[in-house]
Order: structure tokens, then sequence, then C-alpha cells
């Protein structure tokens, strides 16, 4: 089945949005900054101090209020929003809570400024806020055909990235871990992301480290190196989604210990992942994993969830985890990443994003898990 245009999956999302807000009874929604803007109309915002905001009234039509230079920017559809463009001696504020009129249980962005929230509040007096993540976040979790598409794209750059570096042609023994990183972000933007999102690089004692900085310390022979690496790619007309890939290396033949890791990390990987099934719990998926580094004795060395939700943002629902016990559905996009990290030491990653479906998990990084040795 060949995605929908742009527009129709928007309208779609928009008829969809309306429905849940009906059925919890919000009488508006904001979205300001955050993934929700763009997903529902394409127009993804500058983080300025002028305010942007689209007003969902749940009996009226959209209208996103965007600053007056930032008008040229929107990609405008009549269809989904009407546009208030708002001049620089107007007050934004006031132009929102008239849009909002005398509904008064609303639903804003997770990422709305505090001092935009705060002044609507002023405005809106009485007025009762949720979190507009109880409207769009189940919306949002479960990606139709393009967003899985541009998340396969995603994951396909990102694999050049670490095919390149499994092949060698990153150098890494003499260069610092900065070197390298800035290195990974300029081959993932070659290999078709716009932006880097991050790109972390921890070497021997920092590998230990799950979200090291990278710094001066320059790689030797002899040791691990994690690198975690993910930007933002655009597909055609979609807005960006996300990449997010953990690779580790060795930079010469590793020590027993090491390989003897690796291998449980590598096992409780793929386990992991073939327990991502439709209606699976989420927490099942954390379980799985864990259970296997357990049983080997490194139980108390992997210290964070096996993974996140992706999309247009790194980290969104749903979240692999213990205590979340909402099934996996078909659509739902995740990463799975056990990590074991022997503090002093050294420590070890694999990450893999993955795309549930009726037919089992389908996984958008496909380079090598084995543990390659690199110079």
């Amino acid at each position: 089945m060949s995605p929908a245009s742009p527009s129709a999956a928007r309208r779609v999302r928009m008829a969809r949005v309306r429905e849940a807000m009906a059925s919890a009874g919000i009488e508006s929604l904001l979205c300001s900054l955050g993934a929700d803007l763009p997903w529902l109309t394409g127009y993804e915002a500058m983080p300025l101090e002028r305010l942007t905001m689209l007003v969902v009234p749940a009996d009226a039509e959209a209208v996103l209020v965007v600053p007056e230079l930032e008008a040229p920017r929107v990609p405008h559809d009549d269809s989904l929003f009407s546009l208030r463009p708002w001049r620089e001696s107007e007050d934004p504020v006031s132009v929102v809570a008239s849009l909002v009129g005398k509904r008064r249980f609303l639903a804003v962005s997770d990422r709305t400024w505090a001092v935009h929230l705060l002044a609507i509040e002023r405005a809106l007096s009485g007025a009762r806020f949720v979190p507009a993540s109880r409207v769009t976040s189940p919306l949002r979790s479960v990606k139709d055909t393009a967003e899985i598409a541009a998340l396969q794209a995603a994951g396909e750059a990102a694999d050049e990235v670490a095919a390149a570096l499994f092949a060698g042609e990153i150098a890494l023994v003499g260069r610092s871990e900065s070197e390298v990183s800035r290195e990974l972000g300029e081959r993932l933007v070659a290999a078709g992301h716009r932006k880097v999102n991050f790109a972390i690089v921890g070497s021997g004692p920092n590998s230990a480290s799950p979200h090291h900085e990278p710094g001066g310390r320059v790689i030797q022979p002899g040791e691990p190196v994690v690198c975690d690496f993910g930007g933002t790619y655009y597909l055609g007309d979609t807005v960006g989604y996300c990449s997010d890939t953990t690779r580790t290396v060795f930079t010469g033949e590793p020590p027993a210990e090491f390989s003897e890791l690796y291998a449980v990390l590598e096992e409780a990987q793929a386990k992991a992942l073939a327990s991502a099934v439709v209606g699976a719990p989420c927490e099942r998926v954390d379980a799985t994993g864990r259970e296997v580094i357990a049983a080997a004795g490194y139980g108390e060395y992997f210290i964070h969830r096996i993974g996140h939700g992706i999309g247009i943002e790194e980290h969104e629902d749903p979240y692999m985890v213990a205590g979340n016990s909402e099934p996996v559905r078909s659509g739902h996009a995740f990463s799975v990443e056990p990590g074991i990290y022997i503090p002093g030491r050294f420590g070890a990653r694999i990450e893999d994003i993955a795309v549930a479906s009726v037919a089992g998990p389908i996984a958008c990084n496909v380079s090598d898990h084995f543990l390659h040795v690199v110079a």
C-alpha cells in the first residue's frame, strides 16, 4: 500500500486528535514547541522567544498563531488550519486567549516554554491544564506508512556510518573521542541526515558511561569504543524523523573477559528484540533482555531501560521499561539497546531501532552486531 500524501495523513491525524479530545472532554488543544506541532501541521517552529501556538478547539477550526516574520515558512493547508500571523506590536497571548474563548479544560504541549504557559494561565482565569501528550502521545506512538518509511530511511543512513566504522574507514587509535565524534556526525550528514542529534564516543573506561560526553581522551590500542549516534532525516515531504544506533568495537584483539561480556549482550539484545511482538507488554521487552544479563552475573551493571520510542523526537512513547504494561502495538517504533557497564573498566552497548508489525518486529538497523576488531 502506497503512503498517503502528507496533507491527507495530517487530516487523518487531526480527525483522530479531535476524537481523542472528545473522549477526554478536552475543550481545546494548544500546541507550541515540540513534536505535536509538526506532526499535525508539517510546520517545525523555531525555538524563539516569540510565541507560536496551534489552537485546536474541539468545536471550531484550528488556528496557527505565528510571529508575522515566521509566516512565510509555514506550509499552510487551509483544510487543516487557518493562519493567524501576529505583529510585533500585538500581544500573542491575548490572541491565543481570544481563540480559546470560554473553553477552560485545555491540553497544552509538553514542551511549551514555562514563560508562555504562565502568561496563558494568567490570561485564562480558571482554566485547567493537562499535558497534550494525554491526547497526542498514544496516537503519535503508532506510526503510519510514511513515518515507517522515514524511520527506515534514517536507519539505513545510520547503518552506512556503522559500516564505515566496522571497515576501519573511521580511524580510532591515536585520535581523541571528540575528533571521532565529529567525523561520525559529518558522515551522518553525508549519508543524508539534515542534522546531527548526538554522536557519543566512549573509549576505554569511558565506555562504562552510557551518555559519555566525548572529550580529549585519546583512544588507545586494546580497548573498547562505544559509538552511539543519530540524527534527523527528511524523506520527501515528511518532517524530520530520527535515527539512533549504537555499535561497540575493539581496538585490537579483545580479552576473553570482554568477549564473554559482549556475547551475553548480543544474546540479550537479540532475545529482547524478538520478544517485541504485538500484544506483548512493553515491560516484557525490557525484562527479556535483563533476564539474560542477570543470569550471566551482570545484572547490577545494566543500569537503564532497554528502549525508548522514536519518531519526530529522539525519545518518545512507548518506553520499554519495567512498570509499563502497555501492549506493543503494530506501528510502534522503539529502540532495543541493552548495555553492560563495569565502572572504571569498560562497557558495551548494542542498539537497533525496530518497528512492531503483526508479522513480528522489523529492524530499521541491520548493520553487524558481532564485535568488530578495528584500528
